[in-house]
């Protein structure tokens, strides 16, 4: 008997299939425009963007004006391409202007289906992102839809790492910037560290659309992208420690696998207590458990981490005396990030490089805050309805599955079940050998570089040819992934399965067309090439195709279905045939962690002979049962993390509102003003408290702190030994003596000069707290999980004490620039070249009687580099109140010779 639910389903559709339908009519439009457009030449193909854009400025919507501009953009590709998308391509566009993600199987064009919704909403004016996984999809999208841009007159820019800032304004002040999700939210950050406007880079939030989405906006999600600054070397902590890990026996610790996490044992605590008293690193009488033992307990956990949980060739490389990790989703390096808190340091001693030390925040923000400032937000890839629940919850996106141009002709096999991880491979490469004898292309999907390895091993032996693609050799994966379509070829690759490239059977005709007129050099005839190539590509489509398509083998189940899923949209692109398979084993990590033993006895029970395999649609079903349950967890995760950095999320928008503001503003002296009076109140209300009486008053605490802060000695007793004078006719004299006293520095250095040194002094001294602030933070967070021991919810824990530590945050500003305003003195030009002389004249006679280089020792001081001219902010070398202009990397003012991070600047 049906269920309710499936009978609504057969008359009134999926809601799926009901958002499909909605967007027929717009379809139609499109589709009825087309002979329209057709007969403009291509002046008038351009003109029409002119039009549009007017019709914008009067009011028109994007809603209304979508069926001619995706008409527009549609003859334009044609032109340009030689490509006319297809009606999916323009439903799936319609999707993604919506600000949903649209779910198109691999091969079905998702590329070029993105110029549409970026044609309509760079109309605006206002810039549109597209953001890709990798350097190079970036480069070569950008190239190859900027030929449509072009013709309908819109101006294209790219971003990547190592790009002089300005190439980088240019792309950013372009209407459509194809760049990386790293890139993007690095140079946010940078932005929001900058002094001047004229120095920002981005420009706007309005409208992204990411590629990959499912692999942006999740997998790298978890880690938060950080901009620090070195902290000082501790590298020989790390090696000396790193010697003892191997010591440990098993009984010495516990492993959770499931959690990736390590705990001590009794035995162990009591093993390292002797140990590290032996080396010294505990003293006599001391233990584990005193508080002053903390940082090394920390490094010890760190290191017992990156023996166990973090292996090489699966977690990381080892390439030019360097770490690089490896995303363990697509299996891509991830060059230049690092594991925070010590554990990439650990990692390094265990490996024997050279130990990069420790990093100190100066900002940061996870994928999920920085994706959430986009007024507008879409996404496009071949794998998201497993993921749509967290998709909608964090970031508002509504999961779109777009039908397929043509019908799917690919075969799913059922999974094979091995008992034993040997068993398993025999019989992968049994089969490789035999897919390959008969001509079928081969794809062979691995979880790790180890493993890719080892099943390359056995290929060699058995005579194969074949590939490998992980991240050793990241550099040539697009041109591995052109040939895995060609007939024989045998591809093994980790889970990125050269994500972004299409596997076309036969192989690739732009790539192959590429590498023959490099071959042939100059003089070659690219016309007479290309029609060689497209034949023999023909051919062996045919051949490719009567072997039965491409045929993807897995050799292992991820824990997350998405993966799975990612590696099988490989096969069966835009109707070719294909088959998938996936080989497993007991051994395999997603079984043995999530319960194989039940597995294991049952399969015991059914006498299966060595070598045999289980094979049945139940195992499949119990297999992504468990693959749900992990990624429920890992949503959960995800989402707990979120709560904590949603905290630091609204402070971080603050400030970085704060800074905003100050560089967009011409005078900030009101702001200082009032800074200024907040300050006035709040010390008199310290020691002259409202309705209290003459003898209670701290006076002379007043005078002391008035001059500490603004640097004059005010007659504070006399006014208050006048007869009816209370705290606010205190207050109202200082706040009219230290106007007077501000109001005179204004007029020495004149209104401009003084204008300029409020913007930096409240920029720089809005900085340096924030990244105090983030290190409080970041300890916080670290230590507030254990308030659940206490029956107190950790999450509201450090929300209430984040909002006082912001709270005094802004109080500390307040008082900070109040005193540096105060006290500032600038140097005219004269002034500053006699200081600089001055400074070069002690230089040269400390080099010439210097007797000690040690900064602490007496007789002389180390010799001083040649000063650099002193900032306009100006210094006085004998008050570091005056300072606050100047560069960690340079000399520090007081005239030591050292540079400044390294004396008055020390962290």
């Amino acid at each position: 008997m049906l269920g309710i639910g499936t009978i609504a389903k057969k008359v009134f559709g999926t809601p799926n299939d009901r958002k499909i339908k909605a967007t027929r009519p717009l379809v139609d439009k499109i589709n009825a425009l087309e002979p329209e457009f057709q007969a403009l030449d291509d002046a008038g193909i351009l003109n029409k963007t002119q039009e549009f854009r007017d019709r914008i400025v009067q009011g028109e919507s994007l809603d209304a004006l979508l069926p001619e501009a995706f008409a527009n953009a549609r003859e334009a590709a044609r032109r340009a391409l030689g490509l006319r998308p297809f009606d999916v391509q323009l439903m799936g566009g319609i999707f993604l202007h919506q600000g949903n993600i649209s779910e198109m199987k691999t091969g079905e064009g998702k590329t070029l289906m993105a110029t549409l919704p970026v044609y309509l909403n760079a109309l605006t004016g206002r810039g549109v992102h597209v953001v890709t996984v990798n350097d190079y999809l970036a480069r070569r999208d950008a190239e190859w839809m900027s030929k449509v841009y072009d013709a309908l007159g819109l101006t294209v820019g790219v971003v990547v790492p190592g790009m002089p800032e300005d190439e980088k304004k240019t792309a950013y002040n372009a209407d459509v910037t194809y760049a990386t999700n790293n890139e993007l939210g690095f140079d946010y950050l940078r932005d929001n560290m900058k002094s001047e406007l004229t120095q920002v880079l981005q420009r706007d939030h309005y409208f992204a659309i990411v590629d990959e989405v499912d692999s942006i906006l999740i997998d790298e999600a978890r880690t938060p992208l950080i901009i620090s600054g070195p902290s000082e070397d501790r590298s020989e902590l790390y090696t000396s420690i790193d010697k003892m890990i191997p010591e440990l026996q098993p009984e010495h610790y516990e492993l959770d696998e499931k959690q990736r996490s390590t705990t001590f044992t009794e035995e162990g605590n009591e093993f390292l207590d002797n140990r590290l008293r032996e080396l010294g690193f505990l003293e006599d009488g001391a233990t584990l458990y005193d508080p002053e033992s903390t940082n090394i307990v920390h490094h010890v956990n760190q290191a017992l981490r990156a023996h166990v949980l973090f292996k090489r060739d699966k977690d990381y490389i080892v390439r030019n005396d360097e770490i690089v990790l490896i995303d363990e989703f697509t299996g891509r390096m991830m060059a230049g990030r690092r594991l925070s808190e010590g554990l990439h340091q650990a990692i390094e001693a265990k490996e024997g490089v050279q130990i990069r030390p420790e990093n100190v925040t100066l900002a940061s923000v996870t994928f999920q805050n920085y994706f959430r400032l986009y007024e507008k937000l879409g996404g496009m890839t071949g794998t998201a309805a497993t993921e749509a629940d967290e998709f909608f919850e964090i970031y508002k996106l509504g999961v779109v599955e777009v039908p397929t141009n043509k019908p799917i002709a690919r075969v799913d096999h059922d999974d094979q079940v091995f008992r034993t991880a040997r068993e398993k491979y025999d019989a992968v490469a049994e089969e490789i050998a035999r897919a390959n004898k008969e001509g079928q292309p081969i794809l062979v999907g691995t979880t790790s570089i180890e493993k890719s390895e080892e099943l390359s091993a056995l290929l060699k032996k058995a005579g194969v040819k074949h590939n490998v693609l992980n991240a050793r050799y990241h550099e040539q994966e697009a041109k591995i992934i052109a040939d895995a379509g060609v007939p024989g070829a045998v591809t093994i690759a980790t889970n990125m399965a050269g994500r972004g490239t299409d596997i076309q059977l036969g192989g690739n005709v732009e790539m192959r067309v590429f590498e023959e007129l490099e071959k042939a050099g100059e003089g070659a005839d690219p016309v007479e090439i290309r029609k060689r190539v497209e034949a023999e590509i023909a051919a062996a489509r045919e051949k490719a195709i009567a072997a039965g398509g491409l045929y993807v083998l897995a050799t292992e189940r991820h824990e997350s279905r998405r993966i799975d899923n990612q590696l099988r949209g490989r096969s069966g692109r835009q109707g070719d045939p294909g088959r998938t398979n996936f080989y497993l084993s007991l051994d395999d990590d997603l079984m043995r962690i999530f319960g194989s033993e039940r597995l294991d006895s049952m399969l015991g029970k059914l006498g299966m002979k060595e070598g045999e395999a289980i094979v049945h649609p139940w195992v499949n079903k119990a297999l992504e049962k468990a693959q749900g349950k992990v990624e429920a967890r890992n949503f959960d995760i995800r989402k707990n993390l979120l709560k904590f950095d949603d905290v630091m999320n609204d402070q971080r928008k603050a400030i970085f509102g704060q800074r905003r503001e100050i560089m967009e503003a011409s005078d900030l002296s009101e702001v200082t003003n009032d800074m200024r009076h907040e300050v006035l109140e709040e010390i008199v209300g310290e020691h002259v408290p409202a309705r209290a009486y003459a003898e209670q008053w701290d006076i002379e605490g007043l005078e002391k702190r008035v001059e500490e802060i603004f640097g004059v000695k005010l007659p504070i007793q006399e006014w208050a030994a006048e007869e009816g004078v209370d705290d606010e006719g205190i207050l109202e004299r200082l706040t009219a003596e230290t106007d007077k006293l501000m109001a005179a520095k204004a007029a020495r250095y004149g209104p401009e000069t003084m204008r300029s040194v409020e913007k930096q002094i409240l920029l720089q001294t809005i900085d340096n707290n924030w990244r105090e602030h983030l290190i409080t933070l970041d300890h916080l967070r670290s230590v507030v999980g254990f308030r659940g021991y206490a029956q107190r919810d950790p999450l509201n824990e450090y929300k209430s004490e984040a909002f006082q530590l912001f709270e005094s945050l802004l109080h500390k500003l307040r008082f900070e620039v109040t005193r540096m305003l105060a006290h500032v003195q600038i140097m005219s030009a004269e002034e500053q070249q006699a200081m600089i002389a001055k400074m070069q004249e002690r230089a040269r006679a400390q080099q010439a009687g210097s007797v000690a280089s040690h900064p602490g020792a007496t007789g002389g001081e180390a010799p001083a580099p040649t000063p650099q001219p002193v900032a306009s902010g100006g210094v006085d070398p004998n008050d570091p109140t005056t300072w606050s202009q100047c560069g960690r990397n340079e000399p520090c003012p007081c005239g030591s010779g050292k540079k400044y991070k390294h004396c008055h600047g020390r962290v």
